[in-house]
């Protein structure tokens, strides 16, 4: 059979169903995976999509044919995945999801034992040349068993042990499942806390009847947003569809970028942790590096990517680290992202410092102008080496640094020109001392790339 390459990205398989990934894939990949890990015991699970349970059926069945036995966790979260993997000591594990994709997508997320995840270099890459190039094992004499497990009450504990629960204050606080796997979980956490909670699309359905569960994308904040300022709530916080992120609203509506979010978490850590490193990606803004300074911790810039970030903490006992998509990774947590103590510890930090999301962004707001994330389609791949080259001849006076595309450091502004893994796209993060001179440089780089 004809199968796409192209589902095979770098951190995950993901496509559209069943065109370019259907049950009889999800069996090849589970025989794949089944064979990358050479263990005897992995766990799955799956997200709320109309299609998971029969790719997730097909994935188990791929793995038992290669005599690894399976435990069906059931539909949960991606994070819970995790924590499930590492709790209960198995070979690896996979959640059958696409994330944050619109409804006709699906995929599979892939861990390995520690809940470490698989990469397009270190697994994912195995795993489709073994399907592409017909050189899958045999199946095995004996096929693996199937056993079913639940871990939703002992996931709760875990998350909840991250903060002083006590310590938290009676907010009135907004939140928006997308009609995703926070429904399963944040009725259980925001019940053990003294908070005023409005829920919204907490009720599990993989239509996404409301709106995608994608809360970068503004049209898909719009409810969050509007109950926020219509209760005048303190916080909003909205998870995309497999909950392993989320993403905050400030009591005036104002979404909060993941750079100014990894800052206070980075704050919150170094109050519990003092003296502790923190890892940031090399996109956000200087209010995580100035942040990390004031509070006396390490903060250590990295390469993009939950495989780099992970190895980086692991490697230098950090105790966070934070990308500027929404992905905040915990020493604690086995390294890995979760989507619910980001929520936890931001209003744990602002009860301990009696201000709302609001009056704690305040400071960041009027220092640091960020221009988000600007991309850039170009005719060819051929085109990306040629644009890096003149960004640095254009700016060869600054600090360059190529450890992740080109990024141009001067005193009172920077920025990152990263390039897409598999399309023609120039990716760019600008930030500056003012907003004037945001707005003059961002469009300097962009005249510059563009032209």
């Amino acid at each position: 059979m004809e199968i796409n390459r192209d589902i095979f990205k770098a951190y995950d398989v993901r496509g559209l169903y069943p065109g370019e990934f259907d049950e009889t894939v999800a069996r090849l990949i589970g025989r794949g995976f089944a064979a990358y890990l050479g263990t005897n015991r992995v766990g799955v699970s799956r997200d709320m999509r109309v299609s998971s349970p029969t790719l997730a059926a097909a994935f188990i069945d791929g793995v038992r044919e290669q005599g690894v036995d399976v435990i069906d966790y059931g539909m949960l979260g991606t994070d819970m995945l995790y924590f499930a993997v590492a709790r209960d000591g198995l070979g690896g594990g996979a959640q059958i999801t696409a994330s944050h994709n619109p409804k006709q997508y699906n995929g599979i997320k892939m861990v390995r034992q520690g809940a470490q995840a698989l990469s397009g270099d270190a697994g994912i890459g195995d795993i489709r040349d073994m399907i592409l190039r017909d050189r899958l094992p045999r199946p095995a004499a004996r096929r693996g068993a199937l056993s079913t497990r639940t871990v939703v009450a002992e996931y709760v504990e875990k998350v909840l042990s991250f903060i002083d629960t006590a310590a938290v204050r009676p907010f009135s606080v907004v939140l928006d499942a997308g009609s995703g796997m926070a429904g399963l979980v944040a009725p259980a956490l925001f019940g053990r806390l003294p908070c005023r909670v409005t829920t919204l699309c907490f009720e599990i359905d993989g239509t996404f009847p409301s709106h995608e569960a994608n809360p970068l994308i503004e049209e898909n904040r719009r409810d969050i947003t509007e109950e926020v300022v219509r209760r005048r709530a303190d916080i909003g916080i909205a998870w995309d569809g497999d909950a392993d992120r989320c993403f905050f609203i400030d009591g005036t509506g104002e979404f909060v970028s993941g750079d100014f979010v990894t800052a206070l978490l980075a704050e919150a850590f170094l109050l519990k942790h003092p003296g502790s490193t923190i890892v940031y990606d090399l996109r956000a803004s200087h209010a995580v590096r100035d942040t990390v300074a004031r509070y006396g911790g390490r903060a250590l810039r990295n390469r993009v990517g939950h495989a780099f970030i992970k190895r980086r903490m692991r490697d230098d006992d950090a105790v966070f680290g934070g990308e500027v998509t929404g992905h905040y990774y915990f020493r604690d947590f086995y390294y890995a992202d979760n989507g619910f103590i980001p929520a936890l510890l931001m209003l744990e930090l602002m009860s301990k410092k009696n201000q709302s999301l609001h009056e704690l962004l305040e400071p960041f707001r009027q220092r640091y102008f960020i221009s988000g994330e600007i991309n850039t389609r170009l005719a060819s791949m051929a085109d990306v080496p040629r644009k890096l080259s003149a960004i640095e001849a254009r700016y060869r006076d600054a600090a360059v640094d190529w450890t992740d595309g080109v990024s141009i450091d001067y005193p009172d502004w920077h920025f990152n020109v990263r390039p897409s893994n598999t399309e023609p796209l120039l990716r760019l993060n600008l930030e500056a001392a003012t907003p004037e001179l945001m707005t003059a440089r961002r469009d300097d780089v962009l005249a510059l790339i563009r032209g």
